[in-house]
């Protein structure tokens, strides 16, 4: 099944959002996770990278942690770079250890529908197939500034 998510809805989940934890944030320059960690960092966002391979580094001055387990309760929003069949016990950690928990967000090609179901039944909004990096840039107007039509109307330069 295809989420169709209004513009308003993930607009407002960028701008409330605060604490970022990113499951699966690469320390690899050229992988996917590493450039939306370091753009929302560049946002404002505070990120707490989560991935065990790379405890004992840090990402832009964040240490990494190993799970979620060693995530800040007030996290408002879960970002997950994992493959689909690892996301419900993700979202089941992440609902019972994250009270703040606003917006879990399953990166592109990340679909669970139960996982979704059981975070919207309490609460927390969901988006999935999507990427926050992309989706800042496009209702933010950013990829305009590339040339791209993005569909929605701004008077920003």
């Amino acid at each position: 099944m295809t989420e169709i998510y209004s513009d308003r809805f993930l607009k407002d989940i960028l701008k409330r959002a605060k604490r970022v934890a990113i499951v699966g944030l690469s320390g690899k320059e050229t992988r996917p996770s590493f450039f939306v960690g370091r753009y929302m960092k560049l946002r404002g966002y505070e990120i707490i990278p989560v991935n065990p391979a790379y405890v004992g580094q840090e990402f832009m001055g964040a240490p990494y942690v190993s799970s979620l387990a060693d995530v800040p309760e007030d996290t408002d929003f879960l970002d997950i770079f994992r493959r689909s069949e690892e996301v419900l016990p993700l979202v089941e950690e992440a609902l019972a250890r994250l009270p703040k928990l606003q917006t879990i967000w399953m990166q592109i090609g990340v679909i669970h529908e139960d996982a979704a179901a059981l975070a919207r039944a309490r609460g927390v909004d969901v988006v999935m197939n999507r990427c926050p990096k992309i989706e800042y840039q496009r209702l933010f107007g950013e990829l305009r500034r590339g040339g791209f039509n993005t569909g929605v109307i701004s008077s920003k330069l």
